[in-house]
């Protein structure tokens, strides 16, 4: 970490112990990326298995930030059950948070899973969302997703002119990619990380924008 100050150490492994995001943190980490999914209990166990709550995963959260690090919180939009009234208190939940990124995507059911039947989200209120995401939290780290991408040709594009500001491109060797894929018909899945880069590079020029590969640490 210390050979490499241009660089922010990102994790994202899930639930843990204080004491363990304290030894990560203590060890360089500087940002812990970790969804909340949904901020209303019962809609988050209609999700989840019983031993997970929506508590917990929270008091995560504000863990992290209390350890110092740079947060990343978010939800999928339209994910099965999920309400209007869902929707507003996530937002209320991130109000309260407050964190550096806010990662918001569709949500793309996927075949092998007990919401196989269950409708995928809309490229319309995502985009919706990421705008009134923009101007509630004007500094934060927005990504615009592979998931959006994926639902509508000109998806990532659409949401950086919504107010998304992050791209991501896949650095996985594509051998491994299928080994954890979250939904089906993903786009990128075929392409080199240079390849990923470079197709990335021509479609935020289309938008309007050029790609900085700067830490992009949120001032407030």
């Amino acid at each position: 970490h210390a050979q490499h100050p241009d660089c922010a150490i990102t994790l994202s492994i899930g639930e843990k112990s204080r004491e363990s995001y304290q030894k990560y943190f203590d060890a360089g980490a500087n940002r812990y990326l970790l969804r909340h999914e949904t901020a209303d209990p019962e809609h988050y166990s209609k999700l989840h298995p019983n031993e997970l709550s929506a508590l917990h995963r929270q008091a995560c959260l504000f863990d992290l930030k209390d350890i110092g690090y740079q947060v990343g919180s978010g939800f999928m939009v339209g994910s099965p059950y999920q309400t209007t009234e869902n929707l507003i208190s996530d937002l209320r939940f991130l109000q309260k948070l407050q964190p550096d990124m806010i990662g918001i995507g569709p949500y793309i059911t996927h075949a092998q899973t007990p919401f196989a039947n269950e409708k995928s989200g809309s490229l319309e209120l995502t985009l919706r969302l990421l705008s009134i995401l923009r101007l509630l939290f004007p500094y934060a780290l927005l990504p615009s997703t592979t998931a959006l991408g994926t639902i509508h040709p000109q998806g990532r594009e659409l949401g950086l002119k919504a107010g998304g500001n992050v791209v991501m491109p896949n650095l996985s060797p594509v051998r491994v990619r299928k080994l954890y894929e979250l939904y089906e018909n993903k786009i990128c899945t075929g392409e080199e990380a240079a390849q990923c880069r470079g197709c990335l590079e021509q479609r935020v020029k289309s938008a309007g924008y050029e790609i900085v590969t700067a830490r992009g640490d949120v001032k407030r």
